[in-house]
C-alpha cells in the first residue's frame, strides 16, 4: 500500500473515531477525493478488520461500530512539528487552556519515538508566532469565559453589545456556532434571528449563558459561517477612494498602518515619491492621514485634499487658541512677580542654565 492511501485511510479511521457518522460526500471534501475512492478505501479498512459501515438515506453515512476504539501514537517528525507550531499560535492563552496543552504536548512528546523527540523539541525554540500587529497598541482585556461555556454547551447567549462608534449597549440573544481569532481578535460567530452576524470579543459588555439549547441551521458549521463572513468584510466595497504619494524612507511605516486600506501594492516608480491607491469607508477617513504630516500627500480627489485642509486649520487653529492662552498667562505670571516682561527671568540654578534646545532646520 502506497504511503498517501495509508495515510488517507488512517485520516479516516480518525475522523469516524472522533465524528461518528460521516457522509462519504464530507469525506471526500476533506481528503480531496471522490466519493468513489471513499468508497474503495472503505473496502480497504474492512478488509483489514476495522468494523466499518455504510448507511444510505437522508441521515446516513459512513460510522464505526460503537465501542471500537483505536490508539494511534505512531506521530512523524513532521507531524509533531506542526503540533508545535500551533502551539505557539497563542489562542490557548485567550481561552484559558495554558495548562492543558503543556501537558498534551508533555504526552505527545512521550508518545513520539526516541529518534523524532529532539526535532520535535527543537521547533518549540526555533518557531515562534505573535499574532498581534505592529503598532497595535494595548488590546483591551477580553474575557472569553462565558463565550467559551456557551459555545461548548451549545447554549444560546445574551449579549449587552456595543458597536463600533457607539457608547451605549444594546441586547441580543443569539446561536453561537464558535470563536474565531483573526489578526489577534477574538470574534463571536452566531445566528441573530437566523441571520449570521461577527460580534467581537472586546465589545461584549456582559454575556449570560441561557438554558435554552442552541439553534443552530442544520447542516451549517462554524468554518462556513466565517468564510461567509470573511468574505462579506473583505468585500465590501469601498465608499470613497483617493490616490496619495508617499516619501519613499516613510513608505515601510505607512504600509503596516495603513495596509487594510490599500487596493495594491504600492506602483513605485524609483523616484523620492511612491504612489498609493487608498480605499475607505469615507471622505472624513482621510483625515487619518494626518499623522504623516508632510511625508504623504494626497493627489486626488480634490474633495480629499479640501478635507485635509480644512482638517489641518482646524488643528492649527485649536493650538492657535492655545498658544494665545499660555502666552495671556504668562504675561499675567510676570506682572504679579514685578518683571513686566521688560527682563530676563532669574534662574534658579546659575550651575544649570536653560536648555534652548536644538536649532531650527533651515
Amino acid at each position: 500500500m502506497d504511503r498517501v492511501k495509508s495515510d488517507r485511510l488512517l485520516s479516516i479511521l480518525l475522523l469516524l473515531q472522533t465524528r461518528g457518522r460521516v457522509p462519504a460526500a464530507e469525506l471526500a471534501t476533506r481528503l480531496e477525493v471522490s466519493v468513489r475512492t471513499i468508497y474503495r478505501d472503505i473496502e480497504s479498512l474492512s478488509a483489514a478488520g476495522v468494523p466499518v459501515y455504510a448507511e444510505r438515506g437522508r441521515h446516513g453515512g459512513i460510522a464505526l461500530l460503537p465501542g471500537f476504539r483505536t490508539d494511534v501514537t505512531g506521530l512523524t517528525t513532521e507531524e509533531a512539528r506542526a503540533l508545535f507550531v500551533l502551539a505557539a499560535e497563542g489562542a490557548h492563552r485567550a481561552l484559558g487552556l495554558d495548562d492543558a496543552l503543556g501537558s498534551a504536548l508533555r504526552k505527545v512528546m512521550a508518545a513520539l519515538p526516541a529518534p523524532h523527540r529532539p526535532a520535535a523539541e527543537l521547533t518549540s525554540r526555533r518557531i515562534l508566532v505573535d499574532p498581534g500587529r505592529w503598532l497595535s497598541g494595548p488590546r483591551p482585556a477580553v474575557d472569553l469565559d462565558t463565550l467559551h461555556t456557551a459555545v461548548f454547551a451549545d447554549r444560546r447567549l445574551r449579549l449587552r453589545y456595543r458597536h463600533s462608534g457607539e457608547t451605549r449597549t444594546r441586547t441580543y440573544t443569539v446561536d453561537p456556532y464558535g470563536l474565531v481569532s483573526k489578526a489577534g481578535t477574538w470574534y463571536l460567530v452566531a445566528d441573530r434571528r437566523r441571520r449570521s452576524q461577527l460580534f467581537r470579543a472586546d465589545r461584549v459588555a456582559a454575556a449570560t449563558v441561557l438554558d435554552t439549547p442552541v439553534r443552530r441551521r442544520e447542516g451549517v458549521e462554524l468554518a462556513d459561517v466565517w468564510e461567509v463572513l470573511r468574505r462579506q468584510v473583505e468585500e465590501r466595497p469601498a465608499g470613497f477612494r483617493a490616490t496619495a504619494r508617499v516619501l519613499r524612507p516613510r513608505l515601510d511605516l505607512f504600509v503596516r498602518i495603513m495596509g487594510p486600506a490599500l487596493v495594491e501594492p504600492p506602483c513605485d516608480t524609483g523616484g523620492p515619491w511612491v504612489t498609493v491607491e487608498l480605499a475607505l469607508q469615507e471622505l472624513r477617513a482621510v483625515r487619518q492621514l494626518l499623522q504623516f504630516a508632510t511625508t504623504v500627500e494626497v493627489l486626488e480627489p480634490p474633495e480629499a485634499r479640501a478635507e485635509l485642509a480644512r482638517a489641518a486649520a482646524s488643528v492649527g487653529e485649536m493650538y492657535a487658541e492655545a498658544g494665545r492662552a499660555d502666552a495671556g498667562q504668562g504675561k499675567a505670571g510676570e506682572a504679579e512677580d514685578g518683571h513686566g516682561g521688560t527682563g530676563p527671568a532669574a534662574v534658579s540654578d546659575p550651575s544649570h542654565p536653560v536648555d534652548p534646545g536644538p536649532a531650527p532646520a533651515p
